[in-house]
């Protein structure tokens, strides 16, 4: 019986054994892969200045942004109360559907600004209490100093990206459906004479279209080879399938097709018969601001589409589109100009620091305007168009860097 119990035993120490060799042979690999897996950790770099700089310039950056969007409702509010109460809005939907969506809006076409002025604020604030000075004193260079304002940056560059990429254009088509009911701005649901490619030779015509209803009228489809024309068809009413399960889905009502073979013709007619024609409902009405309810994937698709089709009203929407990028780069550029700013103690605090910071701020914003409007109506290139305001601010900032204290 001790016999049994002996060799019981024996064999878990064996099994126990094994164990902790096999141990010893992992616990290297696993403390190899621990000390690679800190240095990946880009946290690892960020010191205690780091994080103090990046929470007072976030902090400052949203405070900024809660003062400035507030007097912003005040005013709004002031100025629509009238038209809310005369069309009876609903007090959720002026909220929700409105305000919910007006403040993301604005708060992201305005970011700029508010990072110019956060870095002016908060940088300004440092130096007059001789922060900056102390860093500088101890062996700090301005550029090792610059480091945490651009990891903030990133991240503000970054959330305003999204926001205005993907989340804030479908807020905007809330936003603009509440104004065409409740702020007597309605939207355009309607168009004559419409005419668009929709495939290689094909060209539809329609005398009349509304977007309510979907609907359109006096439809003509031409299809033309070798700049020939092979067939043509007319519909009185042509309506689009909102229910249908594939896209392109139309049904033509009275319809009449003539099929031309050299010098034969051959029609067909009906009462009604559903077709597959290569356009949408949002391809037929242009509405004010209709670029900014287009995410950005929706809107590089729509811009490629339109340009197949060889048509010219694209320019907004390729601004908007370029826009997005370039305006999410300027919180790098303008994140410079600020901090080479307002890094040297002056008599007289921030004032003329903030005035010179909210110039530049609202230059930039003016100057976006203005480059869109050329882009539009002078032929530039919508490319060229959305950066021209970085470019000229990128000889700015390192004009005001080589100017910074070092």
């Amino acid at each position: 019986m001790k016999l049994k119990i002996v060799r019981k035993y024996h064999g878990a120490f064996r099994g126990l054994r094994t164990i902790g060799l096999r141990l010893c042979f992992l616990l290297p690999v696993l403390r190899w892969t621990a000390d690679k897996l800190k240095r990946l950790n880009p946290f690892r770099y960020l010191k205690r200045i780091d994080r103090y700089i990046i929470s007072k310039f976030i902090g400052t950056y949203i405070y900024s942004i809660l003062l400035i969007i507030s007097i912003s409702i005040v005013f709004d509010v002031n100025e629509n109360l009238a038209k809310f109460s005369t069309n009876n809005a609903p007090l959720r939907a002026i909220v929700f559907d409105y305000y919910a969506n007006f403040v993301p809006y604005f708060a992201n076409l305005f970011s700029p600004l508010f990072v110019f002025i956060a870095v002016i604020f908060f940088t300004s604030k440092l130096a007059g209490n001789s922060e900056i000075i102390a860093m500088l004193s101890s062996g700090m260079s301005f550029k090792r100093l610059l480091r945490p304002y651009l990891v903030s940056a990133a991240l503000i560059a970054g959330l305003n990206f999204y926001l205005g990429a993907y989340v804030i254009p479908k807020g905007t088509v809330v936003r603009h459906n509440f104004e065409s009911l409740y702020k007597n701005s309605k939207k355009n649901t309607s168009a004559i004479n419409v005419q668009l490619m929709v495939g290689p030779g094909v060209i539809a015509y329609m005398s009349q279209y509304d977007d309510i209803e979907k609907k359109g009228f006096g439809f003509s489809l031409d299809k033309f080879e070798n700049k020939k024309l092979v067939s043509r068809m007319t519909a009185n009413v042509i309506q689009y399938d909102t229910i249908s399960d594939s896209r392109y889905h139309w049904r033509a009502r009275n319809y009449r097709i003539r099929t031309l073979r050299g010098m034969r013709e051959q029609i067909t007619s009906g009462i009604e018969i559903d077709t597959l024609i290569m356009m949408e409902p949002m391809d037929l009405v242009f509405s004010k601001g209709q670029q900014e309810t287009f995410t950005s994937p929706e809107l590089k698709r729509y811009i490629s589409k339109q340009q197949e089709r060889g048509s010219s009203n694209v320019v907004q929407y390729e601004v908007e589109y370029h826009k997005r990028i370039a305006t999410s780069f300027a919180s790098f550029i303008l994140t410079i100009i600020g901090a080479s700013l307002s890094s040297r103690k002056r008599k007289g605090g921030m004032g003329l620091y903030l005035g010179i910071g909210l110039a530049l701020s609202f230059a930039y914003i003016l100057l976006q305007t203005v480059s869109a409007t050329f882009a539009i109506n002078a032929d530039t290139p919508p490319l060229l168009a959305a950066w021209i305001p970085n470019i000229l601010y990128v000889f700015i900032a390192y004009y005001c860097y080589r100017q910074s204290p070092n």
